[in-house]
């Protein structure tokens, strides 16, 4: 056994994604530097801050906007804990392959987005957020929309549309969730919460676990999402608030990034390590920077209001729909049943995780563009070739 297995063993650390180490040659001065987060103007156009009223103002960001209101707005919507920057790379990839704008929001309780009651995740709150997000946006006449979620964000979209919150509503999409494989795994929810590292010591520090976690395999999308993730604990400002980083900071080495996993104020992740591992509390202040920007685990009373009849509302809405999972495994019954007689389209993303849309761009850009141009909601920019439907 190498000095390097032993190491991991010792610190139960999941090995370095194949991929990040194939393209920095092995390099780890080289490796350190994809950990450097990007800014959200690499991929959106600009943003906005959305004032419901004096207590409620909502973060979202754009492609770039059709002023005439005529090409397909993809209202997109992000998981639990996520925040809209986790469709950066898609942002770019389907306005590249179809005639369209994107509009990625903030949720309550989640990014830059800031309410007075951010513990109020029901599904109905957050739906009705969103509905007034829109109305707000364009209160004359708005676009053809297609709501698109991943996750929490899936289950939303779908509350959104069974309410019919908003009228020009085209069709959903809905990623990696199905009503029975999420209220299965809510019993584990709090453990594996728990078994996070509750604080970071950079915003390096959190894009290196992410990627080595596994909890986002594209570590191109982690740099950007990542920091959405965070907050700083002294500001108590997200994390994206400080970038671009300064040379200083940019620059960490690669030696104090990676030693700092084996400190105990880093608990690994649950599917990382089995084990129960207790939390040190007599860390160092300074590798308590940032933490979550959001506390989950106190969100448990919505959890299952979530998911609750999920697949009867999917199925009975009235507009166009594609369910887009990483596993077939996942796919109850009903959901099955209502496969086979042609009432909404299946893909199967095989080979990434739960983050799909992160793992993937491209490919989830291709599958939600063909559908898209499937049922003439959008046209395409040039010589894509559709997607075909499959499992």
């Amino acid at each position: 056994m190498s000095s390097l297995q032993k190491s991991m063993m010792k610190s139960h650390l999941p090995p370095m994604v194949p991929v990040s180490a194939a393209r920095d040659g092995g390099n780890r001065k080289g490796r350190q530097k994809d950990y450097v987060p990007t800014m959200w103007n690499e991929y959106f156009e600009e943003k906005e801050d959305v004032s419901l009223n004096d207590d409620q103002t909502f973060r979202v960001y754009f492609s770039k906007r059709d002023k005439e209101n005529q090409k397909p707005l993809l209202v997109l919507l992000h998981g639990g804990g996520y925040n809209a920057l986790t469709w950066s790379h898609f942002t770019t990839e389907i306005t590249a392959i179809i005639d369209c704008q994107c509009l990625a929001i903030d949720l309550r309780g989640h990014g830059d987005s800031r309410v007075a009651n951010e513990s109020d995740l029901s599904a109905n709150t957050l739906a009705n957020d969103v509905g007034e997000i829109i109305s707000k946006l364009y209160p004359e006449s708005a676009p053809p929309i297609m709501l698109i979620g991943h996750s929490m964000g899936g289950a939303i979209c779908v509350h959104i549309a069974s309410l019919e919150l908003i009228p020009s509503l085209i069709g959903c999409v809905v990623i990696d969730v199905v009503e029975g494989t999420a209220m299965e795994a809510l019993a584990s929810m709090q453990s594996f919460l728990r078994s996070r590292p509750q604080y970071f010591k950079s915003i390096q520090q959190a894009i290196e676990w992410s990627i080595r976690s596994g909890q986002i395999r594209n570590a191109a999308s982690a740099k950007v999402s990542m920091p959405g993730q965070i907050i700083n604990i002294e500001t108590g400002k997200l994390a994206t608030n400080e970038l671009p980083l300064s040379d200083a900071h940019s620059d960490t080495s690669s030696s104090d990034s990676i030693s700092v996993f084996n400190h105990s104020t880093i608990a690994e992740d649950e599917e990382i390590d089995n084990a129960s591992q207790p939390q040190n509390q007599q860390s160092h202040s300074n590798e308590k920077k940032y933490t979550w920007r959001i506390n989950l685990s106190k969100s448990e009373q919505y959890w299952s209001g979530w998911f609750d009849k999920l697949s009867e509302k999917f199925l009975n809405l009235r507009v166009p729909k594609l369910l887009l999972l990483a596993s077939i495994d996942g796919l109850d019954r009903m959901l099955t049943v209502g496969q086979m007689q042609g009432k909404f389209q299946l893909q199967v993303l095989a080979r990434c995780g739960h983050a799909v849309h992160e793992d993937r761009p491209s490919e989830v850009a291709e599958v939600i563009a063909s559908y898209m141009i499937r049922n003439k909601f959008a046209e395409t920019t040039g010589d894509f070739k559709q997607h075909p439907p499959c499992c």
